[in-house]
């Protein structure tokens, strides 16, 4: 089997701050339990233990939110002594931990390094730009401590990337956000496209994010990524990198971009298990670690119906140019649904727009890094 990769929300949707578009903020409103409170120490044995019974080769552990550190630097030193008891196959186990940085303190940076967690921090960009959105319950900006963060862990040499989310502001200010990230030697940066919540009408949001925005923010970013690595600049943005091993004939290793669902294994605190982060409700719980396995979970039908789904293309997305490299996208891009079949992209013509532009230089790319 392929090596085992779990999603955990041990604070469940919980979270320190109120980021105005926060989508799994958006998922627990419409869920019949909106909370899972904490995950307790006996739900984190059993999961490490299953994990670890059932993965080969190796298993990542990814810790995410809500806000994940809620739950206490105790947590993480339990799952870190756990690992060492149930490893008896000897995997090579990866721990992550995406964070909105608020709560990282000396001893936390600390921790994470001795133990060699990839750190995924959230910044939107500069101060102006980030507090915008990203505020705590008394719409105090999260900047600062960010920051604070981010050097504590370059004290620590904590490995960590910069996640920022392309919302309608963000959208207008790439040049000004990818200045303020390089300035600040982040070399290694992710963004995902703003999401409205998945029971609304998209564009309705003072946050939303058209496909106008989206293609222009495409197209700058890439002109400032693609000046630095040309000349040799180590510079990573996730998404052009997969396009560029795409051009490559490589496969994405970024899961939206493959063109097909798989089962991602996202565990909620009470252990509590869903096959993608974007469909954490009811109807698609396949199981609950306490008293299921993971491989049955696997082959749920569930989880059947919920891939299957995404398989379905649409006429003009077979017949798009640009179909072999952009696969319609993310399924969760794809809502809502019209007659039980996933829709076009709600970005299709930023995309379109964006490989007209750019997909000479990333085959360009491609073409100098297999003579490597």
């Amino acid at each position: 089997m392929p090596p085992l990769s779990l999603l955990i929300k041990p604070a469940s949707g919980n979270c320190n701050l109120r980021c105005q578009y926060c989508f799994y903020h958006s998922i627990t409103d419409i869920r019949e339990t909106k909370s899972y409170g904490m995950m307790n120490e006996e739900t984190l044995e059993v999961l490490v233990e299953k994990a670890l019974k059932y993965a080969e080769n190796s298993c990542t552990f990814a810790f995410q939110g809500g806000e994940p550190t809620l739950v206490g630097l105790n947590f993480f030193k339990k799952l870190i002594e756990l690992e060492g008891k149930y490893n008896t196959k000897k995997i090579h186990i990866n721990n992550a931990l995406q964070t909105n940085g608020t709560m990282i303190n000396e001893e936390w940076a600390k921790f994470l390094a001795e133990n060699k967690f990839l750190v995924g921090v959230s910044l939107d960009g500069p101060k102006d730009i980030h507090d915008l959105n990203r505020y705590d319950s008394n719409k105090k900006g999260s900047f600062n401590k960010v920051m604070q963060a981010i050097e504590l862990m370059n004290k620590h040499k904590v490995e960590y990337n910069i996640l920022f989310v392309v919302n309608s502001f963000v959208a207008r200010h790439a040049s000004k956000i990818y200045s303020f990230f390089r300035k600040n030697n982040f070399d290694f940066l992710q963004f995902i496209p703003c999401l409205d919540p998945i029971d609304e009408k998209p564009g309705e949001n003072s946050f939303s994010l058209t496909s106008e925005r989206f293609s222009d923010f495409l197209k700058k970013l890439f002109d400032l990524w693609y000046v630095e690595v040309i000349k040799g600049k180590s510079v990573s943005i996730r998404t052009f990198d997969n396009l560029v091993g795409m051009y490559m004939g490589r496969r994405p290793e970024a899961c939206g971009m493959s063109g097909v669902c798989s089962c991602q294994f996202v565990v909620e605190a009470d252990g509590s298990v869903y096959p993608c982060d974007f469909y954490v409700f009811d109807e698609y719980k396949i199981g609950n670690l306490l008293t299921h396995e993971l491989e049955d979970m696997a082959n749920s039908q569930v989880v059947k119906n919920f891939i299957e789904v995404s398989r379905y293309v649409s006429p003009e997305c077979r017949e798009c140019r640009w179909y072999s490299i952009c696969r319609g996208g993310c399924r969760r891009l794809r809502e809502p649904f019209v007659d039980g079949k996933p829709a076009l992209n709600i970005f299709c013509n930023a995309y379109k727009e964006f490989f007209e532009y750019a997909s000479g230089r990333m085959h360009k790319m491609a073409q100098i890094i297999s003579r490597l």
